[in-house]
């Protein structure tokens, strides 16, 4: 099969044969994914003008199959890589269908370019230490689901659901759950990470210590670093970049989160995390380099973003729009505290999810990063593998059931 060459011009069949296939891929997870709110959206929209007997009363409920958004984009990087000439077509199509399904990151990430997986596809190898270092990778991982993320979600679960909460209390479950979607997700990076290199694959490294981020732009260089990758070379670039004037490039930053926001989810909350995010990259970058926040010291531009963070984390949480603007009604004293709101300090308070959200809180900010601790394995190190996974295994028979967050996406 012949390898298109980069940079140069394609043909109408060609340019065609990407279209289809990106329309295709984008159609199935659009009805998939957005079929259910776009017909809430009509509902709601026509139901406020009075004209209830235009609802749209369908018994089509559709039901999001299991890790479509990764393996959608994992799909769409194959054909984008190919048309550019970036990589080489695979010729068995049993090599393509494991690119695309490849279990180990299938359902939750780290969302893999072709171009960088493609070789290894076609060789690769195995080794004895690359073999330690992948159950490294996993124990660690599964410690961080187990260890750090389970109780800390609790402790979020708790003020979430809560009918009344006061304001510390508030911010005490926002900030648990800050924690736990991090130890969830990267946690899931470290052990999909850890499976490929049982097999023989090295994956992108996908998290960077995010909550040391000096700001949001930072912090996408850092968080769910192969989403952010994938949206930039194959949407912020392709809309223009920054390449065509500043109020291009900010629009283009608004749009490329914007959709970012709404991969997650098909919910108005994940526009408004993404909106959030969005403008304040735009914003950032209309500061330009000598502004006041760059001269601000270290520690609080690192606080400030994550303050940042964890607002927009309260739209991720959230079951909807109504739920977040109540809580945060709450985080900033503005709601009315119910005599039942004292029941919720008395279960996130408790003495294991308060060590919990403390080790978890060392970790975040000082504790090293899984891609370097591992680089070099060790008998000690190899020693607290051990012991973290008994741990990690003797707290998941006691725990119930706690899906992976990024499984629903």
């Amino acid at each position: 099969m012949q390898t298109l060459v980069h940079g140069a011009s394609r043909s109408a069949t060609q340019r065609t044969a990407i279209t289809v296939s990106i329309v295709i891929n984008l159609a199935a997870l659009g009805f998939f994914k957005y079929f259910n709110l776009g017909v809430d959206t009509y509902n709601g929209f026509v139901h406020a003008l009075g004209l209830t007997s235009m609802q749209w009363n369908t018994s089509l409920q559709v039901v999001l199959p299991l890790g479509i958004s990764f393996y959608t984009f994992q799909a769409l990087s194959y054909t984008i890589d190919v048309y550019r000439g970036d990589a080489e077509a695979m010729v068995n199509f049993i090599d393509f269908s494991c690119f695309v399904s490849m279990f180990p990151h299938l359902v939750a990430g780290p969302i893999l370019k072709f171009s960088f997986l493609g070789a290894q596809l076609r060789s690769r190898t195995l080794a004895l230490d690359g073999f330690a270092r992948g159950v490294a990778f996993f124990v660690l991982g599964l410690s961080r689901k187990i260890l750090l993320a389970n109780p800390c979600g609790k402790i979020a679960d708790t003020a979430f659901d809560a009918g009344s909460i006061c304001t510390v209390d508030a911010w005490f479950g926002s900030i648990a759950y800050a924690f736990q979607i991090y130890f969830d997700f990267s946690g899931y990076s470290d052990m999909a990470i850890g499976l490929g290199m049982m097999l023989g694959f090295i994956f992108a490294k996908n998290f960077d210590s995010p909550y040391r981020a000096e700001s949001i732009t930072d912090f996408w260089r850092r968080w769910h670093i192969s989403l952010s990758t994938w949206l930039r070379e194959y949407l912020y670039i392709p809309l223009g970049g920054n390449r065509r004037g500043t109020v291009r490039t900010y629009f283009n930053l608004m749009a490329t989160m914007l959709l970012g926001g709404l991969w997650h989810g098909a919910s108005w909350n994940f526009v408004i995390w993404g909106s959030i995010h969005g403008g304040m990259l735009a914003f950032k970058r209309s500061q330009g380099q000598t502004s006041f926040y760059r001269r601000l010291p270290k520690p609080l531009r690192i606080g400030l973003t994550f303050l940042i963070v964890v607002l927009g984390w309260v739209f991720f949480r959230a079951p909807d729009l109504r739920h977040a603007t109540n809580y945060l009604t709450s985080m900033f004293g503005g709601a009315h505290i119910f005599p039942v709101a004292t029941l919720v300090s008395g279960i996130i308070y408790k003495p294991y999810y308060l060590l919990s959200f403390f080790i978890a809180a060392v970790v975040v900010w000082t504790g090293m990063q899984t891609w370097h601790w591992t680089q070099v394995m060790t008998l000690p190190k190899a020693s607290i593998c051990f012991g973290l996974g008994w741990l990690a295994l003797a707290m998941l028979a006691a725990q119930q059931s706690n899906p992976f967050i990024y499984f629903i996406f």
